[in-house]
């Protein structure tokens, strides 16, 4: 529930959002470009703010996406006409659907694993209950470090195709002190997120702590592995899901 919560809605949202102002209101983006502005900047960094400080895997994973919705709002914010746009430019729609795709996938992927990792009370989420996860279970841990790596928008993975779609557009279109603050917000998030993957593989666990990985379903690794291939295929070859988002683009318009 809370993956879909995270990923799914926010899929519908921004839908939504673009139909609304692509379309109803595209002659108005005057009045409504410096709104959200205001709301991508405070989304990035009081997500990025608050997800430093998060001791719970849950709550990281929670607080980084009100940073990614800040992301999102940034390629939303690159709106240009067709005729402003250079030779083979995705526009805007299309950098951001491509990027609610990949952080799709990201999300449900790490909010699967998370649901894996039990002690005596249910889900542990706290991250000393990670600690040394890399040892106990190094596929849990490698696929959850992997939908992390993405979050954060390294090279070679989703993330770092979506991100530099959203920003390029948004730069293109002028508004580069957001994609300034995004950068700088995505700095800060790579501090969390790899701060976790540090706990996994070079913390020690406590022995006493009760936590294991729990034998997971059928469709829980199902999810998990379609979610990992996506995020690794989406890095590598993103042409084609690039190419099929500019029909969905089509479609919004």
């Amino acid at each position: 529930m809370t993956a879909f919560m995270s990923a799914a809605t926010k899929v519908a949202a921004f839908g939504a959002l673009l139909r609304l102002f692509y379309v109803a209101l595209d002659g108005e983006r005057w009045s409504w470009q410096p709104m959200l502005w205001v709301i991508a900047i405070a989304s990035m960094l009081v997500g990025a703010v608050l997800a430093v400080v998060q001791t719970d895997v849950k709550r990281m994973l929670a607080y980084s996406s009100v940073a990614h919705t800040g992301f999102i709002l940034t390629g939303v914010l690159g709106a240009q006409a067709s005729g402003e746009l250079a030779e083979g430019q995705y526009t805007s729609l299309e950098g951001v659907l491509f990027y609610l795709t990949t952080y799709g996938f990201a999300t449900i992927g790490a909010f699967a694993l998370v649901t894996l990792v039990r002690d005596a009370g249910g889900e542990a989420t706290s991250s000393v209950a990670w600690a040394g996860l890399g040892r106990r279970s190094p596929l849990v841990a490698g696929a959850f470090a992997l939908f992390l790596l993405s979050m954060a928008g390294i090279p070679l993975t989703a993330g770092f195709v979506g991100k530099w779609a959203v920003f390029t557009s948004a730069m293109s279109a002028g508004a580069w002190p957001v994609v300034l603050v995004a950068i700088v917000s995505s700095i800060v998030a790579v501090a969390f997120y790899i701060r976790y993957i540090r706990v996994m593989y070079f913390a020690e666990p406590d022995p006493d702590s009760g936590v294991a990985v729990s034998q997971s379903s059928l469709l829980t690794v199902g999810t998990v592995a379609v979610c990992a291939a996506a995020t690794v295929l989406l890095g590598v070859v993103p042409g084609p899901v690039l190419d099929l988002v500019v029909g969905a683009g089509d479609f919004i318009r």
